[in-house]
């Protein structure tokens, strides 16, 4: 049976508008980077799964066993039903593959995404990843873009982590960029501008 989640869709309303797979951080919900998403790229599909791992009462979307140290078996076996998802979601609702946006904890699952399930996902934005997997597979990511949006001022993502999954998917043929803000690990405006220049849309104003 397919993994089912919680989750908010959109249908795109702009022809050539890359389709969303949006993926909170932890703490978030299926309706958290929705209204991100229409602002950087107005008119895209949007599917956004909730995560099913609760932590301290907080959505996830896979464990962990302290801040930063990844339950990893947990995290394959939550990438695979994701995958499960997006793909039976794609047979019932046809269009482009998705391009994932994830923030922290979605960044992280959208990462894992990509390696392990190559081919799934067009691309994605992974603002505040960190690498997923300490031994991570050679996926072939040949035409696959990336956008890695790193804070230079993060407390939680040491540098080196960072470093290590703009290698891997670099290794694997993705077309990575990788900029260093000048942010912590919240959110700021420079990612927003930045993931709408390379979804190729102008930001929206907020109302």
């Amino acid at each position: 049976m397919t993994q089912t989640f919680i989750h908010y869709a959109e249908p795109g309303a702009r022809p050539g508008a890359p389709p969303l797979l949006l993926l909170h951080g932890t703490g978030g919900d299926e309706r958290d980077l929705v209204p991100l998403a229409r602002r950087v790229s107005p008119g895209s599909e949007i599917l956004s799964p909730r995560g099913q791992v609760l932590e301290r009462g907080m959505p996830r979307f896979f464990r962990r066993l302290a801040e930063g140290v990844f339950d990893e078996a947990d995290l394959i076996a939550r990438a695979d039903d994701l995958a499960s998802f997006v793909t039976e979601w794609r047979r019932t609702h046809p269009g482009e593959r998705f391009t994932a946006l994830g923030f922290s904890n979605g960044a992280n699952i959208a990462a894992a995404l990509l390696l392990l399930h190559p081919g799934l996902l067009s691309g994605g934005v992974l603002i505040r990843a960190m690498a997923p997997l300490a031994t991570p597979p050679a996926p072939d990511l040949a035409g696959t873009r990336v956008l890695m949006l790193s804070g230079a001022r993060d407390p939680i993502i040491p540098p080196s982590s960072r470093i290590a999954l703009e290698r891997v998917l670099r290794d694997g043929g993705a077309e990575v960029e990788h900029r260093v803000q000048d942010a912590g690990h919240g959110l700021t405006g420079d990612d927003l501008t930045a993931t709408a220049r390379w979804l190729g849309a102008s930001p929206a104003r907020v109302p």
